[in-house]
């Protein structure tokens, strides 16, 4: 059955820098369809401001402490003397203890990388897709609330919720003050997590968190839906207007979420993606390239499903699993939903979850599920290899991220393979040597 999208124009906007102005005009022109896709093209004149130059400041060099209790005592003296309650920051480092575990699960790596499939299959499971029919019929109103209210689709809101906590079921058992104080002392994500720690401070002194609830995930992740302290702070809201914002709150924490995807940029009315097919004579060169819905109808990009766009959309076309699997056209909403963790796999985890949960179905294309993931060490000699042949991954630490799926692309266009970017042990073997 097809789905028919709401049709969406995008507002004209002006945004102020300062004593400059940039001024953008659109007028919808009559919409023309190309395939399943109806296109409404939009005609933009813009004004950009100057722009102004940045001075960057002189890198500082972190300081190195002695013990953890020096850290401690460091810490604490620079709180108090920003502002923050003393009695509060020193409560909260008296209960902090150094956790070796943390350390080494900040620092860890997986020996193998996981395939995209992995990570839907794990989002869609049978008991989080029961459980989050139920729960979604649970709250329905409120959801449907927030989202009239924030323009966020309220099957993504209980998607994260879903994601993040198996629906409020396991918020996580790690003492966040310890687990904060870790990662600083550690000094990898020093200022990270001392900003955390502030944050906390403050969520406390203010009493939307209280002292016997400070258990969380072992990276500092509150509550149902697992902020941070310091996003909460910035974006959490009172969602059962007890005057409070409490991350534990099954209210408030659904409510933060469809207020942080809005502050984000959330796009009412837009999926986080439309699964879309592509001519045989496709130029590969253009996945992971972000092009207006007008540019992909025009290249022969077709949504497979009946829906309308705004032709001056950016949408990004992907491959999660390259040329035999899924092609899936991405809106804006898709990066937005990567605030939340900044994973494509993540991101297309809650898409399906979402579906799943409305009841819609999944991907029509099947995963090519006889392809096979490098192991850690495999990555790093396959960015070693790439770098050394002239196609750059800026590092080799590795992880397969935007940097090495570019590369690896490149190299793939001048060596007689199709350009799609997917790792895998296959297509990575002439090049890797194994």
């Amino acid at each position: 059955m097809l789905l028919k999208k709401q049709y969406l124009t995008l507002f004209p906007a002006l945004v102020m820098v300062g004593c400059t102005s940039q001024q953008a005009m659109q007028k919808p022109s009559k919409p023309v369809r190309q395939g399943n896709v109806q296109i409404t093209q939009t005609q933009t004149i813009q004004v950009k401001p100057t722009p102004v130059p940045v001075v960057k400041p002189r890198p500082v060099a972190k300081p190195s402490y002695n013990s953890f209790s020096d850290w401690k005592s460091d810490f604490s003296m620079r709180a108090i003397a920003s502002g923050h309650d003393a009695s509060t920051v020193r409560r909260l480092l008296d209960s902090a203890y150094l956790n070796q575990q943390v350390i080494s699960l900040d620092s860890g790596q997986p020996e193998f990388s996981k395939m995209p499939w992995e990570y839907a299959d794990s989002a869609v499971s049978d008991g989080r897709v029961s459980m989050g029919k139920r729960k979604f019929a649970e709250q329905r109103a409120f959801l449907s609330q927030l989202e009239s209210q924030y323009g966020v689709n309220a099957e993504i809101i209980a998607a994260i919720w879903g994601m993040e906590s198996s629906y409020g079921a396991v918020t996580g058992n790690s003492s966040i003050p310890s687990s904060l104080a870790s990662l600083a002392y550690d000094g990898r994500r020093q200022e990270f997590a001392e900003t955390q720690l502030l944050s906390l401070a403050t969520l406390l002194q203010r009493g939307d968190v209280s002292w016997s609830q400070l258990d969380g995930s072992w990276a500092g992740g509150m509550g149902q839906t697992q902020f941070i302290p310091d996003t909460w702070l910035k974006h959490g809201v009172d969602g059962d207007g007890n005057g409070h914002r409490n991350p534990w709150s099954t209210s408030d924490a659904l409510a933060s979420t469809a207020n942080y995807l809005s502050n984000s940029g959330w796009v009412r009315g837009l999926a986080p993606f439309y699964e879309a097919t592509i001519p045989s004579s496709f130029d590969y060169s253009t996945v992971g390239t972000k092009q207006t819905a007008a540019r992909w109808a025009a290249m022969g990009v077709d949504t497979i499903a009946d829906v309308s766009l705004d032709g001056n959309t950016q949408m990004e076309l992907w491959l999660p699993a390259g040329k035999d699997g899924p092609v899936l056209l991405l809106s804006p909403n898709f990066d937005v939903i990567k605030v939340y963790n900044n994973s494509s796999n993540y991101a297309l985890g809650v898409s399906l979850l979402g579906k799943a949960i409305a009841g819609q179905g999944g991907l029509r294309k099947s995963w090519p599920r006889y392809e096979r993931p490098l192991s850690t060490a495999q990555v790093r000699n396959l960015q070693q290899r790439l770098t050394s042949s002239g196609y750059d991954t800026k590092g080799a630490d590795g992880i397969v991220g935007t940097n090495t799926r570019k590369a690896f692309q490149r190299w793939q266009a001048d060596n007689g393979q199709t350009p799609d970017g997917f790792i895998t042990q296959r297509s990575a073997s002439s090049l890797a040597g194994w």
